[in-house]
């Protein structure tokens, strides 16, 4: 882990070396060099204005998408709490949602307010701030199907409201600086009948429930369907499948059987075994069937240290 960091004051609260794996889904990995969970976004500003320059800082939403490396994070991870989580109503179809509320909270008031286009938000397992980062998206539709603009905190500690366009969106993929903390987004539907739209959530949740392993630690989809072009059609569980992964394991981490595109932790796996695990999927497939595949999980911190490596005291 990196040397001692000067810290400003906060309102908030700052943990030294906290465990991130209670905080991830696949619960394994290492701490964090500092853990930040601040009061507001003026508390989370001056922060960043005022921290050293030279300072990682990494934003952490419900991990579900996230692979901590058994090293530890470096720096300072930020986690919003529930003082972002808020959703407000700001017409009939368009809504304001904390970077810390989930795709739960965001698509029930949706579907309270008679807002349709939403549903399909139930189906992510992370929060507003995650899924703007990554566009994320299921059941055929894609946050920025959806968004407006975003409010970010960038790491100068400059407060900025980003139009849709500005964020560069591909699939899975956003132009946002990766210090950038998403603070806030406001996001736009159509109007609907609540009934219908709590049939397509209640629809859409069967589905996931019936099709991935959702009752296990695990890290969501792995990796990126790849275009068309290069797949021949196929997305990335079925090139997994037909590569022999389905059920392979390393240590304690194994290629789900009821869904290929998840790696699972069956009791005590380490982050080394998860990645080096998707690694090893990644060779297959790109030996049996010429396609490279990309993660999409994202993979953070460093590795774990090799016997008799030094490690600096986190202060």
């Amino acid at each position: 882990m990196s040397e001692a960091i000067v810290l400003p004051a906060v309102r908030g609260k700052l943990t030294a070396g906290a465990p991130l794996a209670p905080l991830v889904w696949f619960k394994s990995g290492g701490s964090a060099q500092w853990l930040f969970e601040p009061k507001d976004a003026d508390d989370l500003c001056a922060f960043l204005r005022d921290l050293g320059p030279a300072v990682p800082v990494m934003a952490l939403g419900l991990g579900s998408n996230l692979i901590v490396r058994d090293g530890g994070v470096p720096g300072v991870v930020v986690r919003l709490g529930k003082a972002f989580a808020r959703v407000d109503l700001l017409d009939g179809v368009t809504m304001r949602c904390g970077g810390g509320a989930s795709g739960i909270l965001v698509s029930s008031t949706a579907r309270d307010a008679g807002i349709a286009g939403l549903e399909f938000l139930r189906s992510i397992p992370g929060t507003v701030g995650g899924f703007v980062r990554m566009n994320g998206g299921a059941y055929g539709r894609e946050v920025k199907d959806v968004l407006v603009e975003c409010e970010v905190v960038l790491r100068s500690g400059e407060r900025r409201v980003l139009a849709l366009a500005e964020l560069g969106y591909t699939y899975r993929h956003s132009a946002l600086p990766e210090s950038a903390v998403v603070v806030s987004a406001v996001f736009r539907g159509q109007p609907g009948d609540p009934a219908a739209i709590q049939a397509e959530m209640e629809r859409i949740s069967e589905s996931r429930e019936a099709s991935q392993p959702l009752r296990s630690k695990t890290g969501g989809s792995t990796f990126k369907n790849p275009p068309p072009e290069i797949s021949g059609g196929q997305k990335a569980w079925e090139l997994v499948d037909r590569a022999g992964c389905r059920g392979l394991q390393l240590g304690g981490a194994q290629v789900s059987e009821k869904h290929t595109n998840f790696l699972i932790n069956t009791g005590e796996a380490t982050s080394t075994e998860i990645e080096a695990l998707g690694e090893e999927v990644r060779r297959r497939v790109k030996t049996g069937s010429g396609v490279e595949l990309e993660w999409e999980i994202q993979r953070v911190g460093l590795p774990a240290p090799a016997p008799g490596d030094k490690r600096v005291e986190i202060k």
